[in-house]
């Protein structure tokens, strides 16, 4: 599966009865429910790379990527528009791109 194929199934749970998908429930909740659960991943991942796990870590960065397309999916950001950004970054260096930010 690729991260565009989710981010469509994703999509398409928008408007799904949340009693029949967690993603549909979650996206029910709201943005700050949807931001909130992507932190807690993130988080999960962060302690499993410092522990050195990486069949959990491997795990924990698949809900971490699936919560960030909840999260995006919830205010309507695509994730070409994502790509997009990173694309333009990768145009020039990461060092004169951050200075660039400021």
């Amino acid at each position: 599966m690729t991260l565009n194929e989710l981010e469509d199934i994703i999509v398409s749970r928008k408007t799904a009865d949340p009693d029949s998908s967690w993603t549909a429930k979650l996206l029910a909740k709201g943005p700050e429910k949807c931001a909130e659960k992507f932190g807690e991943e993130a988080i999960e991942a962060i302690i499993a790379a410092v522990k050195d796990d990486r069949d959990n870590l491997t795990s924990e960065a698949a809900d971490v990527l699936y919560h960030l397309l909840v999260m995006l999916a919830s205010r309507d950001v695509a994730l070409a528009d994502v790509m997009a950004v990173l694309n333009a970054r990768t145009q020039q260096s990461g060092i004169a791109e951050k200075a660039s930010r400021s």
